[in-house]
């Protein structure tokens, strides 16, 4: 099986061309490839496939094989990658996810993609959406006890669930030990990502993200885009243009309070070509 490895500011994922179908178990075959001891090395699998409602579809399994709804830094790299590999000539692409059809805009210097803007959709506050277990018409800035200790607490979906939490230093946590703590928490029916946050001034934060199914990554496209909405509904922004600072690098968020869409801007990147025979058969 031929692949591509590509990566978001650091959130990584192994890129298969599907469009003449799957001959393989992408769960059994996400998780082999993405060990990063014995196989490729990934945060997860993104399968490029046709789709009868937009110009692609987009599957993207995490590292454990869960299938995910979406994935802010996959969609970039995919919207590039087919662009790339002259798969479409088209420099505004709809992209079908389970988390229903996304529109990229792409900025392309010299035959290559600079730059993907994305319509990441509206973000979902109520509870029972995102799904969380809470009585209340939103869960902003709640208490939850979480290893013994009192966190306070934003949940956001933006296609699959996030808790925001904000800390005086993000490099100071243990991610390892209290990252699965909150992603088994009872509060979340559907497991969660859980945003750790710094606020820096007043148009940026800093955050790192455990993320369910994967743990620790570099960057979460979707995650900055729930912290950006945090940090506006909790003041600790003062724009609805918002930086989010990520361990792989920068995301630039958007807000259209209008219309309730939230976009999100940054790049993507190829690493390498391989082929690899550590596949599943379906």
């Amino acid at each position: 099986m031929k692949f591509t490895k590509m990566h978001g500011i650091g959130n990584d994922y192994i890129y298969v061309n599907c469009m003449n179908g799957i001959d393989f178990d992408p769960v059994q075959t996400s998780i082999a490839l993405s060990d990063r001891h014995f196989g490729v090395g990934s945060d997860g699998m993104i399968l490029i496939c046709p789709s009868d409602k937009a110009d692609f579809r987009m599957r993207m399994f995490n590292a454990d094989g869960s299938e995910g709804k979406m994935c802010g830094n996959g969609i970039r790299c995919f919207a590039k990658y087919v662009y790339c590999k002259g798969l479409t000539d088209k420099t505004v692409l709809t992209v079908e996810t389970l988390a229903g059809i996304k529109t990229a805009w792409l900025t392309v210097e010299k035959g290559d993609v600079t730059s993907i803007r994305v319509n990441m959709g509206s973000p979902v506050l109520e509870p029972p959406r995102i799904p969380v277990k809470f009585d209340g018409e939103r869960m902003v800035n709640e208490p939850i006890e979480v290893g013994g200790k009192t966190w306070y607490v934003t949940s956001v979906s933006m296609g699959n669930p996030h808790c925001v939490t904000y800390v005086e230093d993000v490099d100071c946590l243990d991610l390892e030990k209290i990252g699965p703590a909150f992603e088994h928490h009872e509060l979340f029916p559907e497991r969660v990502n859980t945003e750790f946050v710094q606020p820096v001034d007043d148009t940026t934060v800093k955050m790192r993200v455990w993320e369910r199914g994967s743990g620790e990554t570099w960057a979460c496209g979707t995650g900055a885009c729930a912290v950006a909405v945090a940090s506006i509904l909790n003041g600790i922004v003062k724009s609805d243009c918002v930086t989010v600072k990520l361990r792989g690098g920068d995301l630039h968020i958007e807000w259209n309070r209008k219309d309730n869409v939230i976009y999100m801007t940054g790049g993507a990147t190829f690493v390498f070509e391989g082929e690899t025979a550590l596949t599943f058969v379906r």
